[in-house]
């Protein structure tokens, strides 16, 4: 039981809202920081915002679509190591908040073609200070079938409407990862 403050009140919570600094919540199944609790939220009319009342037990996440348990884990990778590691994820294993978008020009070859282009961008592993400067594993490119391939990471809002500010926060940004032809540039 630790206290929590509550509309500026201490009450006691058997609720972990808050952990230590450094820590977030992660699914305990998949790992996403893309995690919920429920709450009330109060209007205050002097400062014409939504403050946080109550937080409940109930814990859901959006990536598995479903109640889960948090875990806190210390996350003590720089903001650009954070970036590289969800970049990573999304492009090798499809996991990440996220769409892949092909253009017309690499579809028209093909699902063969296309098959290979998306395992040939998986397995790609050569950064380098000249194609990946800041260390963010957002561009590359590869050769399939005698064809020049690029494919590139931009980060939005998860409404897809803006750019993220924090590509870091895996809540806060939407990865779309882009295959195309050299061509297509």
């Amino acid at each position: 039981m630790r206290k929590e403050m509550i509309m500026g009140a201490a009450t006691d919570a058997a609720v972990d809202v808050f952990a230590d600094i450094g820590t977030v919540p992660v699914c305990k199944a998949c790992g996403s920081e893309r995690v919920v609790k429920d709450a009330w939220a109060c209007w205050n009319p002097k400062f014409g915002l939504w403050e946080l009342e109550t937080v409940f037990d109930h814990e859901h996440c959006h990536r598995c679509e479903g109640e889960t348990t948090f875990v806190w884990q210390r996350i003590e990778a720089t903001p650009r190591r954070r970036i590289r590691e969800l970049n990573d994820r999304m492009r090798t294993m499809g996991q990440g908040v996220g769409s892949v978008v092909v253009t017309a020009g690499v579809t028209a070859h093909g699902p063969d073609f296309l098959r290979h282009v998306v395992e040939a961008v998986e397995r790609f592993d050569g950064f380098d200070d000249d194609n990946d400067p800041w260390g963010e594993h957002d561009f590359g490119s590869v050769e399939v079938e005698g064809r020049k391939v690029l494919w590139k990471i931009d980060y939005y809002t998860p409404e897809l409407t803006t750019g993220s500010e924090n590509p870091a926060n895996e809540g806060e940004t939407h990865r779309v990862l882009t295959i195309m032809l050299a061509s297509e540039y």
